[in-house]
């Protein structure tokens, strides 16, 4: 079980490592060829890592690498089906999280000012891209960028429930697939953004998935 487990981990750390240099040099075909294997394998590390699986943390995974599968092509359709794949997701990891949330120990000004900060920033962010995006897809993709910040409230409300350093892990994890939803947006829409590859979208968005997994692995 110990050999299987860090053998998914080597091979998710390798499809990273090239994925990421595909994704510096723009080779799309190897970006293509690499991209399914992140999460897949990221998803065989966790069910080997663990004595009793959450089928919540395995749904949101699963939920997560579809989104990756169905970004691959291009088209609207493709974009739309792909966030749908990791707006599931995010209900998935609010799910997980919540089980570990005690909100009777939080500080009432962190369960409002925490939604209303990732409210604002997601609303700032999409003025920014209101110009470059297509009107048909502005507020689905708001709402996506909102429901995003609301798996982070989550995963920050865990942190604030216990002591342990497992749920930071998981939060700053969180915190970087925000960061990295919100790069892709811009690579996506903005071309004239400072952002033209999506080498900063997939290092956030890997190393952010792999923190919230080994937090969750941790307890």
């Amino acid at each position: 079980m110990k050999l299987v487990k860090y053998l998914m981990l080597i091979i998710f750390f390798v499809s990273t490592g090239i994925h990421l240099y595909a994704s510096l040099k723009q080779d799309k075909p190897l970006r293509n060829k690499t991209k399914p294997f992140i999460l897949l394998s990221l998803l065989g590390f966790y069910c080997f890592s663990v004595d009793k699986i959450m089928w919540t943390v395995v749904l949101a995974l699963f939920f997560s690498w579809l989104g990756d599968v169905l970004l691959i092509p291009k088209g609207t359709k493709w974009f739309t089906a792909g966030g749908i794949a990791f707006m599931i997701s995010h209900f998935f990891f609010i799910l997980s999280y919540s089980k570990f949330v005690n909100f009777a120990v939080i500080n009432r000004a962190f369960l409002i000012l925490l939604p209303l900060l990732f409210f604002i920033a997601s609303v700032i962010i999409f003025q920014y891209l209101k110009p470059y995006l297509p009107k048909a897809l502005f507020y689905p993709m708001l709402l996506y960028l909102i429901i995003n910040g609301t798996m982070n409230c989550f995963a920050w409300f865990r942190s604030l429930s216990s002591s342990g350093i497992a749920s930071i892990i998981t939060a700053i994890g969180a915190l970087l697939f925000f960061i990295s939803d919100t790069s892709l947006f811009f690579v996506r829409f903005n071309k004239n953004s400072r952002l033209k590859t999506h080498f900063l979208v997939m290092l956030t968005y890997s190393i952010g998935e792999l923190l919230i997994v080994l937090g969750l692995i941790m307890g």
